[in-house]
């Protein structure tokens, strides 16, 4: 079953401010999963295990892919794994497109599994916004609620 945590304290002084800005919740993988990459539930699954499951969000040609929700905070290296997910919130480093700089709405994948696009007009709504530029194809970002 996934678990909820809620992160909403204010505080300037705590150690670990990514954990006070983001909500994560724990799920299985449905495969191997990397630090970064953006998840989708899996469908292939039956019943509510559809949404007990996530994998790598698939690319979804030139319109991104909405169906997101959220950014894997660890790895899991095979299935049944259980994986804890930002699903709002701060992500020091999510899988996006090369070409990411500071201030950049992004959406769902578009050409490759995991990781997130630009968002132009014949993508889907935007899921998150670059809080850097990217560096290796990793940046800071602030997801959207989903």
């Amino acid at each position: 079953m996934s678990s909820f945590d809620i992160f909403r304290r204010l505080e300037s002084t705590d150690d670990n401010q990514e954990a006070l800005r983001q909500e994560v919740k724990t799920y299985k993988a449905a495969g191997a999963i990397a630090v970064g990459d953006f998840v989708e539930l899996d469908a292939s699954k039956t019943g509510a295990t559809r949404a007990l499951y996530v994998k790598k969000c698939t690319v979804l040609g030139s319109v991104g892919n909405s169906a997101l929700v959220g950014v894997a905070l660890e790895a899991a290296a095979a299935a049944d794994d259980d994986i804890r997910i930002v699903t709002r919130g701060y992500v020091a480093s999510a899988n996006v497109h090369a070409s990411t700089a500071a201030g950049t709405v992004l959406c769902g994948p578009i050409t490759v599994a995991g990781r997130a696009d630009l968002a132009l007009a014949s993508t889907y709504g935007p899921v998150a916004v670059a809080l850097e530029n990217d560096t290796g194809n990793l940046a800071a970002i602030w997801l959207f609620a989903r």
